[in-house]
């Protein structure tokens, strides 16, 4: 399945977060676990059979984060445990942390576990949540103790130092993207054709793929931005009903940013060029509404 890929992809880079900061001797910065966080929250999804929906921004309260969704989801405590641990694992962002999860509507905690007390205290691994609105709150009680090297000595060890410290990060980087750039192409072979066509979506004389971005006509590949692809399933989850203007900057755009005049008719003429070769399928302008997507047969 698509999922195993992305749970491959993950991996790969946690591994590179995990590989910067153990070659530059720093404690992960703010940036690394932000980064690790959003990581963590995309896969909570994934493991829910969700390769759409979007996690929002990151949000930081003192020592907490917080992890929130787009969408509704279920979990397992079981997964997201293993989750954390991983992200722990490489980041190593803490030795003793609170992780809760918070129904938006009643701010209630409905699952929490801790890790690195006198003993960790994970309860009811075994129960799997309802679909619902969460936020996941990591909350670190404390931070790993400092890294520390030996002195560079002799009349340029300021400079020495600097340069060592800025360089040898850079070089590992480099070495680390091009290993999972051969391996993102072998996994990505190894997929299979059966595992590809199972991500396809019938779509008129189409074939859509939403989680690789592309429309496929015959032996033709279309290749789509990431917001023609979020659009374009929109529209396809609403064929044949209009979507108001403001439901679509909404759900597309959201808090991305201000939005800006004709974006929106912009990119639903990108997107009309290209489903041109089946007449059969029509984005209507809906005057004074919105768009519809028309899918005759």
């Amino acid at each position: 399945m698509q999922i195993s890929f992305r749970k491959k992809i993950f991996t790969l880079l946690l591994g590179v977060l995990c590989g910067l900061q153990l070659t530059a001797g720093e404690q992960p910065d703010e940036k690394h676990i932000r980064t690790a966080m959003r990581l963590l929250g995309h896969q909570l999804l994934l493991s829910a059979g969700d390769s759409t929906s979007r996690v929002l921004p990151v949000e930081k309260e003192g020592n907490s984060y917080r992890i929130r969704f787009a969408s509704d989801f279920g979990f397992d405590p079981e997964e997201l445990v293993k989750l954390m641990d991983s992200v722990n694992l490489h980041t190593n962002f803490a030795r003793h942390y609170l992780v809760e999860v918070v129904d938006c509507d009643t701010g209630n905690v409905v699952y929490s576990y801790e890790v690195g007390g006198t003993e960790d205290i994970i309860p009811c691994k075994g129960r799997k949540q309802d679909v619902g609105c969460y936020t996941v709150v990591l909350n670190i009680l404390d931070a790993p103790g400092p890294v520390t090297s030996a002195p560079v000595t002799g009349p340029n060890s300021k400079t020495a130092a600097v340069r060592t410290n800025a360089f040898i990060p850079l070089a590992v980087l480099t070495v680390l993207l091009l290993i999972i750039s051969v391996l993102w192409v072998y996994f990505r072979k190894s997929e299979g054709p059966a595992e590809i066509q199972a991500n396809l979506i019938p779509l008129g004389a189409y074939r859509y793929d939403a989680t690789n971005m592309e429309l496929q006509l015959k032996d033709e590949r279309m290749e789509l931005t990431g917001k023609e692809n979020e659009l374009l399933l929109l529209l396809y989850q609403s064929a044949n009903t209009t979507l108001e203007r403001e439901t679509i900057l909404n759900k597309v755009w959201g808090d991305e940013g201000v939005y800006i005049g004709r974006t929106l008719d912009v990119f639903i003429s990108k997107l009309r060029k290209k489903l041109e070769h089946d007449p059969g399928l029509k984005i209507v302008n809906v005057r004074g509404v919105g768009y519809k997507l028309v899918v005759n047969g």
